[in-house]
């Protein structure tokens, strides 16, 4: 006779009988992003929603894969990643920030930075640790702190309103994160360039940061995925850059991102020797290694640094020409300074839709005038209503030209 475990629940709304067990993550549904891109196929809208790129990656970067399938490179990689892709990367974060790792004690290369991030929170986190996340937040972190038995202390970045009461700006929230801190506070986990705000970290905040947690034994969780995405001149300000804070840090950052290849899911951390001994023992009974041909792809890509280094143009130019054809609907545009997010206000429309929260807006800007985009309310852990949404154009330039031909139709 099976095992009552076994059988299929008679219950029609419930995937097991109640009292089976207790949810970890009872709060936690389907993410805005699949939600947004399944509405967005629905309706065939052009999907400006989920932030990936609808363009080809280089072929020499596929053929390069291909060598590595043929050469062999098919079982499993070292657990931490093979030397060759975490030599190129210390190369490349030493060149580019300044600061040195260790190739052997130092880097993993990860399966994607969710895992990343996931990883480095179990292996610093426990129950009764405080973790400080600024929001708006990518949706990852909180259920991450919540699975390792720490607690989230969200901390709202400040919204600076123009005279007509309309978001012009994200902020750092320099005195509510000081107010933050607490005896219990294990970990602060930052991001630049900001998802989903575009905001980007200057020198001036990582010294500023460092101000806060000198004296304490507080850890940093640097999210850096769309490290080589900063326009008009600027630096990334790694944490890196810092060589106080990257002995307390954990470095994360997206091959997925850099290369246009979200679908292969590869990424890596840096961290101190002593950080990343405990990160590996949760890696390898979590991952253990991740895609073999891929990093010897990468690896072997690496050798030219241009195509890292000439993304900021790359994406500036999308960024530049995205504002351009917004500029003449009635959004409010906010500041772009990195990723490849463009955030803008709609509470300035002259319609009766400008006074929809922020989802209710992008299901109608979706199934009405087939564009998607993400509600910036989505990215706090009590869904802050601002009146802005997310728009990714990490798009070919003719998706970008019809999504802002249909905008069009929010003119008067």
């Amino acid at each position: 006779m099976p095992s009552p475990l076994l059988q299929t629940p008679h219950s029609s709304d419930s995937l097991a009988p109640e009292g089976w067990f207790t949810s970890k993550l009872p709060q936690v549904g389907t993410t805005i992003f699949t939600t947004m891109s399944a509405l967005a196929a629905e309706h065939q809208a052009i999907n400006l929603g989920q932030g990936f790129p609808d363009f080809p990656c280089d072929p020499a970067l596929l053929d390069a894969v291909n060598h590595a399938m043929r050469l062999g490179h098919n079982q499993y990689a070292p657990m931490p990643g093979i030397l060759e892709l975490r030599e190129a990367l210390r190369q490349k974060i030493a060149s580019l920030y300044g600061h040195h790792y260790d190739p052997y004690s130092e880097i993993t290369v990860t399966a994607g930075a969710t895992q990343a991030i996931f990883t480095a929170i179990a292996a610093c986190v426990g129950p009764n640790d405080e973790v400080i996340v600024i929001e708006p937040a990518f949706d990852s972190y909180l259920p991450a702190i919540q699975l390792a038995g720490g607690k989230a202390v969200p901390v709202a970045m400040e919204i600076v309103r123009d005279h007509n009461g309309l978001v012009d700006a994200y902020a750092l929230p320099w005195e509510a994160l000081a107010n933050a801190i607490t005896s219990k506070t294990r970990l602060i986990i930052t991001n630049t360039p900001h998802n989903p705000t575009a905001s980007i970290w200057e020198a001036a905040d990582l010294e500023r940061l460092y101000s806060l947690v000198k004296d304490t034994s507080i850890l940093i969780l640097s999210d850096e995925v769309y490290e080589h995405m900063v326009f008009d001149g600027k630096p990334h300000e790694s944490i890196a850059r810092h060589a106080a804070l990257a002995e307390r840090s954990f470095l994360v950052s997206s091959f997925g991102k850099t290369f246009h290849v979200t679908g292969w899911k590869l990424a890596f951390i840096a961290a101190p020797a002593a950080l990343m001994h405990e990160y590996r023992k949760v890696h390898q009974f979590n991952v253990f290694s991740v895609n073999t041909p891929m990093q010897y792809a990468i690896a072997q890509y690496m050798k030219n640094p241009e195509p890292y280094l000439a993304l900021p143009a790359f994406y500036q130019a999308k960024r530049d020409y995205f504002r351009a054809g917004l500029a003449s609907t009635p959004l409010k545009l906010l500041p772009c300074a990195g990723s490849y997010f463009q955030c803008v206000d709609y509470t300035a429309l002259p319609r009766k839709e400008a006074s929809l929260p922020e989802a209710e807006f992008c299901r109608w800007l979706t199934t009405e005038l087939g564009v998607a985009a993400i509600p910036n309310s989505a990215f706090y852990a009590n869904q802050t209503e601002s009146g802005v949404i997310r728009f990714c154009f990490a798009k070919q330039e003719s998706t970008l030209k019809t999504a802002l031909l249909r905008l069009q139709a929010l003119v008067p």
